[in-house]
């Protein structure tokens, strides 16, 4: 038999590697440093050097922040909540079960990946505010609860899909409901897909700026990114307080990131694979 020979890797093909990754990695993070650079720089009113961190209140109270972040949160949590569960539900049933037309209305929910905001904004205003349904939450969070539920249910359904077939029957043959199978068997060991589905929703939904701008147009649910966007243009040259504001509305997702990331690798991993 022919012995398996492994290739040796230089050591100037390793450090070729790290000079690469490591350029790559300069330019990726280069623009977030100099946004965090300005932030804690001297605005247009200070006259001294060093860290000036009332920049951040500054830009709280003047931008009015507190008022959009709460609106964010608000819409966020609804939208992951709700696309979220229904993507689990949707995503088991295509992935374990076969039903007449369970092709033609999967497809149906891919058509909702494919279809651009744009293309649909505009009627789907008129039709609201023919319903009277402008400015409410309705409004702002069910397009997006939409979009979300189109790209969770294909997400959840590739996973549901390789999942070991052998828990299931097991879990039937001792008793288990459809609806137990699912949420005390397969839920647990989906945690990480369900996680990077959350992580993924809320990045989306909080930098959502089209469908808030159009579905609330009198600004009482204007979120962080809109709030961004007109204190950007009432300080075009004042690039600390810039800097400052768009560090606070970057910052809830950063954190959400931190606190899931080792279950948002693991799914992004296993998705990969699978």
């Amino acid at each position: 038999m022919a012995k398996r020979r492994h290739l040796a890797t230089s050591p100037v093909e390793v450090g070729l590697n790290y000079v690469i990754l490591l350029g790559f990695a300069v330019v990726s993070l280069w623009p977030i440093v100099t946004i965090i650079g300005q932030a804690f720089g001297p605005s247009g009113t200070a006259t001294t050097g060093g860290l000036h961190l009332e920049n951040f209140a500054v830009a709280w109270r003047e931008g009015q922040f507190s008022s959009y972040m709460l609106n964010s949160v608000m819409v966020s949590v609804t939208v992951v909540a709700i696309s979220v569960v229904l993507s689990v539900l949707a995503g088991y049933a295509f992935g374990t079960m076969t039903f007449r037309g369970s092709t033609v209305l999967f497809y149906l929910f891919l058509f909702g990946i494919m279809v651009p905001t744009e293309a649909i904004i505009v009627p789907l205003f008129f039709d609201l505010r023919q319903l009277g349904l402008v400015n409410t939450l309705v409004a702002v969070a069910g397009p997006q609860i939409a979009q979300s539920i189109a790209f969770g249910t294909y997400w959840m359904r590739t996973y549901f899909r390789s999942s070991d077939r052998a828990i299931t029957e097991a879990a039937i043959i001792d008793g288990a409901a459809p609806r137990q199978v699912l949420w005390r068997v397969q839920a647990p060991i989906a945690l990480p897909a369900i996680l990077t589905l959350v992580v993924l929703v809320f990045m989306w939904t909080w930098n959502e700026f089209l469908v808030p701008l159009v579905m609330s147009p009198t600004g009482s649910l204007r979120t962080a990114p809109l709030g961004l966007a007109f204190f950007q243009g009432q300080h075009v040259t004042d690039y600390a307080l810039l800097g400052a504001a768009a560090v606070t509305v970057a910052l809830p997702i950063v954190i959400l990131y931190l606190f899931a990331q080792r279950y948002f690798i693991a799914g992004m991993t296993e998705g990969a694979v699978k």
